[in-house]
């Protein structure tokens, strides 16, 4: 009797340590498969257009650097970019002008104007219903930017909004850039005029 409560009782403690270590190769399984995104910073991409005279003609543009941080991977393309942080250094900006005088002009009188434009820095964040925003500093002030936030199936983000620069206390910039482009900027009408706003349009992939 003594034989058999003993084969039984090592019969169980082998199955149990079996189901553990099947649980434990499973669980390595499942986590080598698990679908994962991360942001990837050689891809990502940020584009700009501004508009200059009344009858808001575009100036189109880009900045040819971006450093991201905490990129983080995660289980969903939402949780990956939500409370990623980057920074954009404004001398990257290039607006492919064949004068060579358009770039300077906006970094000088435009970004020059401005407090603490070194770089414009960010994080992303999502509301409680996914939208998406970024805490975006500029001129030294911190402001909501809510954008556009859109995923493709191949793993594609793009990013669009209307950046109002009155919004953070950059109006004053616009005016010096409009000073010194006044004739650039002036349109058949005979009047001179710089947007305020700018159409922003971001792109990444996920990992």
């Amino acid at each position: 009797m003594k034989k058999i409560k003993l084969l039984a009782i090592s019969f169980l403690v082998l199955t149990v340590y079996s189901c553990k270590e099947v649980k434990k190769e499973k669980e390595k399984v499942d986590e080598a498969n698990a679908i994962t995104y991360t942001v990837s910073q050689d891809s990502t991409k940020i584009n700009f257009t501004a508009y200059k005279t009344t009858a808001k003609k575009p100036v189109g543009g880009k900045f040819t650097k971006i450093n991201i941080k905490n990129a983080k991977a995660a289980s969903s393309a939402i949780e990956a970019l939500d409370g990623l942080e980057f920074s954009i250094p404004v001398s990257s900006l290039f607006t492919n002008d064949a004068t060579g005088t358009r770039d300077p002009k906006i970094k000088e009188f435009f970004f020059g104007v401005m407090d603490n434009t070194e770089f414009i820095t960010g994080t992303f964040k999502f509301d409680s219903e996914h939208k998406c925003y970024i805490d975006l500093k500029l001129n030294g002030v911190l402001a909501k930017f809510p954008i556009e936030c859109i995923v493709t199936e191949d793993r594609y983000v793009t990013f669009k909004g209307i950046l109002n620069l009155g919004n953070w206390n950059a109006l004053g910039a616009v005016a010096s850039l409009n000073k010194v482009c006044e004739v650039l900027h002036t349109g058949d009408d005979g009047i001179s005029k710089t947007w305020s706003e700018v159409a922003i349009e971001a792109s990444t992939y996920l990992k």
